[in-house]
C-alpha cells in the first residue's frame, strides 16, 4: 500500500513557449551512453539529452568587427530580443551570411524555459521513480505540412536566413524528435531503472529492425493518404512479421496463461487466432504494405518486457552458489551473453516492476516544437497509472491523455476476468489484483500469466502552432 504522502516525480515539458528565447544558455558537448550492452548484434543508436539549435553568433561570442558602443549595452527598456531577424542592428554591425547563426548543443534538463522535473520522496528511504529526456534517434513520424508552411531551407534562391530557433535536422535529414518517459517503480527502482536507461534503445532498434522511413518522405507521387490517420510509413512488411511472430512466441513459450491467446492490437501477426483469416486483416496488410508508428512502440514496449522478465526468470536466487557468482559469468571477452543470460537488476530475482508512460514530439520541419509558429505530433505510449497532461493555452484547460489501467476499469476487469483468480477492494475502496492495483506494468513476473502485461495504450495528438502551452508527465501519488 502507498500512503498519499509518498514518492512522486513529476516532469513539466513547455511546448509553446512565450518564454521561447533564453539568454547565455549553458553550452556543453557531451552525450548519454547506456549502462547495459545490447544483447543482439544491432549498431547501438545515438540518444542525446541534449537538444542541437542555431543560436545567433553575437549570443555566444562579441563580434570583434562590431561598433565600440554596441547596440545590446542599451537600456532594458530599449532592448530586443533575438528573432533572427537583424533590421534593428546597425548596418556596420551585420556580419557575413555564414556567420549569422551558430549550431550549439544545449542540454536539455538545463533548459528551463523548456523542462523541468520534481521529485519528491516522501517518508521512502529512496524514490522508485524515474524519468528521461532527450532526443531520439528514430524517423519522424509527424504529419506533412501543406505546401503553403513549408519553410525553405537556408541558402535557397530568395529564403531567409535561419531564426533563432530553427533546430538542426538529423543525420538522415529528419527534424530531431523529443522523447520524454517517467517511470514508477513498486518493489525495488531495477525496473525502473531499466526503463530509464534503455526503454528509449528498444524504440531505436525497433525502427532499425523494421525499416520504418520517415513520414515525410513521400512513397508514391499520386499519395494523399498523410493527410489521414494512422499514418502509414514505410518498412519491411516481410521482416516486420516475422519479429513480431518471434515475440508473440516468445511471451507463449515462456509465460503462458494469458499469453496463449495473446493478440497484440497493432500488430500485423496475429498467430493463429481467427483474426488471421479475417479478409478485412489481409486486404489492410495488402493495401498499405506499411507500417505505423503505432506498431513500433508496441512492439518495442513488448520486447522490452519480454527480456526484463526472461532475465529475472533466468536468475538461479535460491542456488548460492550461482548468486554469488559474478554478474558476468557467461560474458566471453566482455561480450553480451545470449538473451537467457541477460544481466538485468541485481543478483537475485527482482519480483516488483513499473508502470511507464513516454511522449515523444516529432516535427514536420526543422523548427521545434516550442516555437509559437511550429506544429507538431504527440504520441504518447501509456502503461499502468501513471500520468501525461496537456494544458490548453486558450483556456488553460487540463486535458488528459491517459487513463489509469486498474482494475475497476471495465476494459481492463473485462480483459482479465477469466485469468485473476479474485479481485479484491482495499481500505481505500480500490480494486486490486493479487494484490496489484495495477492491471499494466512492466516486470511483476509472478502476475503475468494473469495478463498484467506492458501493452501500451497508444494515443497521438495532433498539436496546432501554440494551441498547447506545457506538457505534464507525473507518477501517481
Amino acid at each position: 500500500m502507498i500512503p498519499p504522502s509518498s514518492k512522486r516525480v513529476a516532469v513539466r515539458v513547455w511546448t509553446l513557449a512565450n518564454s521561447y528565447r533564453f539568454i547565455n544558455p549553458p553550452i556543453r558537448y557531451y552525450s548519454v551512453g547506456s549502462a547495459f550492452e545490447e544483447s543482439r548484434p544491432l549498431k547501438r543508436r545515438q540518444f542525446h539529452d541534449y537538444f542541437v539549435t542555431h543560436l545567433p553568433s553575437s549570443s555566444l561570442h562579441p563580434d570583434p568587427r562590431g561598433p565600440i558602443t554596441p547596440f545590446h549595452k542599451l537600456p532594458r527598456s530599449a532592448s530586443v530580443p533575438h528573432t533572427g531577424e537583424t533590421s534593428h542592428s546597425p548596418a556596420s554591425f551585420q556580419p557575413a551570411a555564414q556567420r549569422e547563426t551558430t549550431v550549439v548543443r544545449i542540454p536539455l534538463r538545463s533548459a528551463k524555459h523548456h523542462f523541468g522535473a520534481s521529485s519528491a520522496r516522501g517518508t521512502r528511504p529512496a524514490n522508485e521513480d524515474t524519468y528521461q529526456a532527450g532526443v531520439i534517434d528514430i524517423p519522424a513520424f509527424a504529419k506533412r505540412p501543406p505546401a503553403s508552411l513549408t519553410i525553405r531551407r537556408p541558402g535557397a534562391k530568395g529564403s531567409p536566413p535561419p531564426p533563432e530557433g530553427r533546430g538542426a535536422e538529423t543525420a538522415r535529414g529528419d527534424p530531431q524528435v523529443f522523447y520524454f518517459g517517467i517511470f514508477d517503480g513498486h518493489g525495488g527502482a531495477e525496473c525502473s531503472t531499466f526503463l530509464k536507461e534503455r526503454l528509449h534503445e528498444y524504440i531505436q532498434n525497433a525502427t532499425a529492425e523494421f525499416e520504418l522511413e520517415s513520414s515525410l518522405k513521400k512513397r508514391d507521387p499520386n499519395e494523399h493518404s498523410h493527410d489521414l490517420l494512422p499514418i502509414i510509413q514505410g518498412g519491411n512488411r516481410e521482416r516486420i512479421g516475422d519479429l513480431e511472430k518471434d515475440l508473440v512466441h516468445g511471451w507463449r513459450s515462456l509465460v503462458g496463461g494469458y499469453f496463449k491467446r495473446f493478440m497484440p492490437a497493432h500488430f500485423s501477426y496475429y498467430g493463429n487466432g481467427p483474426k488471421e483469416t479475417d479478409q478485412s486483416i489481409r486486404d489492410t496488410k495488402e493495401e498499405n504494405s506499411g507500417i505505423t508508428i503505432e506498431e513500433v512502440m508496441e512492439y518495442a514496449f513488448l520486447r522490452a518486457d519480454l527480456d526484463f522478465v526472461t532475465a529475472q526468470a533466468a536468475k538461479s536466487e535460491d542456488d548460492i552458489i550461482k548468486a554469488d557468482l559474478p554478474l558476468n559469468q557467461d560474458d566471453v571477452l566482455y561480450g553480451p551473453s545470449h538473451l537467457g543470460s541477460l544481466k538485468i537488476g541485481g543478483k537475485k530475482r527482482f519480483k516488483g516492476g513499473s508502470t511507464g508512460s513516454t511522449a515523444m514530439i516529432s516535427t514536420p520541419t526543422p523548427t521545434p516544437f516550442w516555437h509559437p509558429a511550429a506544429p507538431s505530433s504527440l504520441l504518447v505510449s501509456h502503461v499502468g497509472d501513471t500520468r501525461i497532461i496537456l494544458c490548453s493555452t486558450a483556456t488553460g484547460e487540463a486535458i488528459p491523455l491517459t487513463s489509469n489501467h486498474h482494475p475497476s476499469s471495465p476494459i481492463e476487469s473485462n480483459r482479465l476476468r477469466r485469468y485473476a483468480a479474485t479481485f479484491v477492494t482495499d481500505s481505500f475502496g480500490e480494486e486490486r489484483m493479487s494484490g496489484l492495483a495495477n492491471t499494466r506494468a512492466f516486470g511483476d513476473i509472478h502476475s503475468k500469466r494473469m495478463g498484467v502485461s506492458a501493452e501500451p495504450e497508444v494515443r497521438r495528438i495532433e498539436m496546432g502552432a501554440a494551441e498547447y502551452s506545457f506538457l505534464v508527465l507525473t507518477t501517481a501519488e
